[in-house]
């Protein structure tokens, strides 16, 4: 594989960069407020089948609903990336509210008593309070989590998604041969789930340091 190969298959990493990030800019706030939301019993009807369905059905099928029904069923075509960046969405901030949850679940209540007493609003005792020592304890899990969101983004390639592993398919159907192509989509793969778990692993440190 040439020089070229390479840098055609990487062009492909903005896309699943974009379908990362997007998935998490909306994913993580929206299990945030789901994780809230439960604590308070507010919603619960709504927000334990949603994360029930979100969690029980596969992220492609979620995905080729999106893109393929929002026409018929709402009237609205996305892109590949918009339908991408709302099923990763979804699909993230159901696995993350049940970590969150699980974190929230370790906080001490008297700590949510003492902010009551003291008559702080919910958002600073969340962001000020609880949040902080959550992130500390799931870390490892919330890592985890965008690891397997970083690989789901393959998954974008089933409905013409220009990404690695798109890129990887279209340069193996061009050159008759698979096996080079994707072992670089893979090593791609690889080397941004690395840098995740590098960074990770400097956050960790950095707030068990604070």
């Amino acid at each position: 594989m040439n020089f070229v190969d390479w840098t055609f298959i990487g062009s492909g990493a903005k896309v699943t960069l974009e379908l990362l990030f997007g998935g998490l800019s909306i994913g993580v706030p929206l299990s945030i407020i789901l994780v809230i939301l439960k604590r308070k019993n507010l919603g619960t009807w709504l927000i334990n089948p949603y994360i029930s369905i979100i969690r029980g059905t596969p992220l492609i099928l979620q995905l080729s609903l999106i893109y393929f029904a929002s026409p018929g069923i709402l009237g609205i075509k996305f892109t590949v990336l918009e339908a991408g960046i709302i099923a990763f969405a979804l699909n993230n901030s159901a696995y993350m509210a049940e970590i969150l949850r699980a974190g929230v679940d370790s906080v001490p209540k008297g700590q949510f008593e003492a902010a009551e007493t003291l008559k702080i609003s919910t958002f600073y005792t969340w962001k000020d309070i609880i949040l902080p020592q959550v992130l500390a304890n799931i870390l490892p899990a919330f890592t985890n989590e965008i690891i397997t969101l970083l690989k789901e983004t393959a998954l974008i390639a089933t409905i013409g998604g220009a990404d690695i592993m798109r890129k990887s398919q279209m340069l193996a159907a061009e050159q008759f041969t698979y096996f080079a192509p994707l072992c670089i989509a893979g090593f791609l793969y690889y080397i941004l789930a690395v840098l995740v778990e590098f960074l990770a692993k400097k956050l960790e440190k950095k707030i068990h340091h604070a």
